[in-house]
């Protein structure tokens, strides 16, 4: 876990407990995860329909539109599978969080830029959520099952970092990355004190 954290350069691990919640609901683990690839999606459509000018982004982002699109599909089967429903989308205080510090009618270079860090930010969290799941699961189909998952959100996130680098100065990226990795330790400890460890 400590090689995956620095290499994702995530500043707070997540408790490993969290994956205990699976023996409480798997129900809800898979629902909210079926709900997070949803959101994935979307958000990567948004960046397309609102860049769309920057051909590579476009180029890059609508395979993942597709991935992110059939890892809804894969969950929601396997809700079906253990005749599980697919519940009710919460609201997600981890993402409002994040979003909270993103610059406002700023330069579309800096929106651009908070844009793609806080996928990556997301893509990063989400696998390393995944490498608790693989490990720590009973089941060891479900093991396996996030294990796939884990890979192909590593490198999500790696991708964002890129297109980052490829539209703006590599030390701005640094520097702005810097920002949101502190920010999210914020977020998590927040999140920690309320009690939501689902997310």
């Amino acid at each position: 876990m400590d090689a995956l954290k620095n290499i994702l350069g995530l500043q707070l691990p997540t408790d490993p407990r969290w994956v205990n919640l699976t023996e409480i609901s798997l129900e809800a683990i898979l629902t909210d995860h079926a709900y997070c690839e949803q959101k994935a999606a979307l958000s990567c459509i948004s960046i397309i329909q609102r860049y769309s000018q920057k051909e590579e982004l476009v180029n890059q982002l609508s395979p993942i539109v597709t991935e992110e699109w059939g890892h809804f599909r894969l969950v929601l089967q396997e809700l079906r599978k253990r005749n599980l429903p697919l519940g009710k989308q919460r609201k997600d205080e981890y993402v409002n969080l994040l979003m909270n510090k993103r610059l406002q009618g700023d330069s579309e270079e800096n929106r651009l830029l908070d844009e793609l860090l806080v996928c990556a930010l997301i893509e990063a969290r989400s696998c390393e959520r995944f490498k608790l799941l693989s490990e720590g699961m009973e089941e060891e189909y479900m093991r396996n099952f996030y294990r796939r998952f884990m890979e192909s959100e590593a490198g999500h996130y790696a991708l964002f970092i890129e297109l980052a680098e490829l539209y703006m100065d590599k030390e701005k990226v640094r520097k702005r990355w810097h920002f949101w990795l502190q920010h999210e330790v914020e977020v998590m400890s927040q999140l920690e004190l309320r009690g939501d460890r689902i997310h």
